[in-house]
């Protein structure tokens, strides 16, 4: 079914859907998410609606096909709304229930599997990658004149968790197939290729996190997908995420869109995963609702425990936030590199809002997905923020996708006063 432009606009046009819970899924069902007094929260509500118009302004002017936003203070959520459609080609609208890929948010999620393991005492963050992935044991580094040389020091499990390991970025593996067979077959072609710097000297953001997969594996002696729903999304209530979707389930996962002539359409046919995929990737595989992710997030920032289920301990958190970059190394996603940012395990951190020109408080945590999700922990201020579109490089600056990662922490931090 193809909508004409006129019935796609006023589709897109309809006021924003307020959530009101999630159903069942595989494990219990999360709690309902009742809007708070956002006043109460200390936020302005006449400010705070700038930020609802200008993202439906976006969903308007076809700059966005549906978009949905989430953020609460002291655990209060006092904004949740989705607007526009899932899919511009059928018309299906965006609802507070709808799935996404998010991609890279999956990133922190395995951080977090990584760190309920070092709270077991199965790993150190000092500790040479080698030993728990032996088949990288005398990994060379290629040096500038194309040489290979041996690592100037081991490359460690902080440093894995940092994007500082010495792996190269994604596209330096684009002839490799790392994603051709299981995280066993990755590791073997990853252990046949030199490392691309040395390690603690460069920040490169590559196949990091899909290693930490296979090191949560090793170390459990679980498949990654049932380790997170045992120990992650089972206790926090998080019945629609994982790394593919029931049945029943698809019609609720959105379409990835992209642009022609600078307004969205549909992007190519898409497969939703029903079916467990061979390659669980920790960097990148997950599907989510804002629902669940804000369940995950909020743990995070109430120091890993949530409607008493602890996932991690306060200390531990403390620790994935803290800045892990050797001085002179700095954060580079797209260039230039961002001043004021420090990384963690598996997490940026605001180290400098002045210099990272955010409204965001210090020691804010967060991170994004490639098709343009987005979430931020703020502990400062003690708000949680997630959003939810899926665009064809939409997290790329100047391809296309409107900024929201700028829009929504500026109009929201405007509207906040205590």
């Amino acid at each position: 079914m193809r909508l004409t432009r006129r019935k796609l606009l006023a589709a897109a046009a309809a006021s924003p859907v307020l959530a009101a819970g999630l159903p069942g899924g595989s494990f219990a069902a999360a709690p309902a998410l009742p809007l708070a007094d956002s006043r109460a929260a200390g936020f302005d509500p006449a400010r705070l609606k700038a930020l609802s118009d200008d993202l439906q302004a976006l969903v308007d002017g076809g700059q966005l096909a549906g978009v949905t936003t989430l953020a609460a203070r002291k655990g209060k959520v006092i904004h949740f709304e989705t607007r526009g459609l899932a899919d511009v080609e059928t018309g299906a609208p965006a609802r507070p229930d709808t799935i996404w890929r998010i991609a890279s948010m999956t990133k922190p999620v395995v951080g977090v599997a990584m760190m309920q393991l070092w709270e077991k005492g199965l790993w150190k963050l000092d500790d040479p990658v080698a030993r728990h992935i032996p088949e990288f044991a005398g990994l060379q580094v290629k040096a500038a004149d194309g040489s290979l040389v041996p690592q100037a020091s081991p490359m460690t499990m902080a440093q894995l968790m940092s994007h500082t390991a010495g792996f190269d970025v994604s596209a330096g593996y684009a002839q490799a197939g790392l994603r051709s067979g299981d995280l066993k077959e990755m590791i073997r072609r990853l252990a046949a290729l030199p490392l691309a710097f040395q390690p603690g000297t460069d920040w490169r953001y590559g196949p990091s996190v899909d290693i930490q997969g296979h090191v949560v594996e090793r170390l459990s002696g679980q498949r990654l997908d049932a380790y997170l729903a045992q120990h992650v999304f089972g206790p926090l209530k998080m019945p629609d995420t994982g790394f593919h979707v029931s049945p029943e389930k698809a019609p609720r996962v959105a379409r990835i869109h992209t642009y022609r002539d600078g307004r969205i359409v549909a992007g190519p046919a898409q497969v939703v995963p029903v079916a467990p995929p061979v390659f669980l990737s920790g960097g990148g595989g997950l599907l989510s609702t804002a629902s669940d992710y804000f369940r995950f997030a909020q743990a995070l920032l109430d120091g890993g425990l949530l409607d008493g289920a602890r996932v991690l301990k306060p200390e531990t958190v403390r620790l994935m936030r803290r800045n892990l970059l050797a001085p002179g190394v700095m954060v580079d996603l797209y260039g230039p590199a961002q001043p004021g940012v420090g990384f963690g395990l598996d997490f940026a951190v605001i180290q400098d809002p002045v210099a990272a020109r955010t409204p965001q408080g210090r020691e804010t945590f967060y991170w994004g997905g490639a098709f343009g999700t987005w979430f931020w922990i703020d502990p400062t201020n003690d708000i949680v923020f997630v959003g939810m579109i899926q665009n064809v490089n939409g997290s790329v600056p100047g391809a296309g996708t409107p900024n929201v990662r700028e829009i929504t922490p500026r109009r929201l931090y405007a509207a906040l006063g205590t």
